[in-house]
């Protein structure tokens, strides 16, 4: 068995740790980041809809604008309603629709919330009457969704 032993003088060693680190800072400065534009629009998209601040009837037709939809200027219905402490499969289901537009009623069971339902004007490609749904709590739009008035219709979330 054979050892070697070498031993670097300090000024040896140093002189490496420098150009190790020169190169590093190289590379870093110079190889390009992927995917940066798509985080940016991303974070921008989220920024612009404002959930918060949802007090008056105002508020919630602006909140709805936000999506593009323009709605008559009174409430159809407008109530106070409580999240069940244990979700049904229907519950369930709606939550999921709640859940793939960044919002989650999870949080907020046994809470009382208030619902409010506005007639759509602008839905395209479709013929009966549109409802918009927006539930509140505290100032705070929590779920809602774009819903036909027929039993056999659709639901979806805010977005068009």
């Amino acid at each position: 068995m054979f050892i070697y032993s070498l031993r670097a003088s300090t000024l040896k060693f140093f002189a490496v740790v420098c150009v190790a680190l020169v190169s590093l800072i190289t590379l870093i400065a110079f190889v390009p980041t992927y995917g940066e534009a798509d985080t940016d629009k991303t974070v921008s998209k989220d920024a612009e809809i404002n959930y918060d601040k949802v007090k008056t009837n105002e508020d919630r037709i602006e909140f709805l604008s936000q999506f593009g939809w323009e709605v008559k200027p009174d409430a159809i219905t407008a109530g106070e309603v409580t999240i069940p402490s244990e979700f049904d499969k229907v519950f369930t289901g709606y939550n999921e629709i709640q859940k793939r537009q960044g919002l989650d009623l999870s949080k907020y069971k046994k809470k009382k919330v208030m619902r409010y339902t506005y007639e759509v004007t602008n839905y395209n490609g479709y013929e009966g009457t549109v409802y918009a749904n927006i539930i509140v709590y505290r100032n705070k739009v929590i779920a809602g969704d774009i819903c036909s008035a027929d039993v056999t219709g659709f639901i979806h979330g805010f977005e068009k």
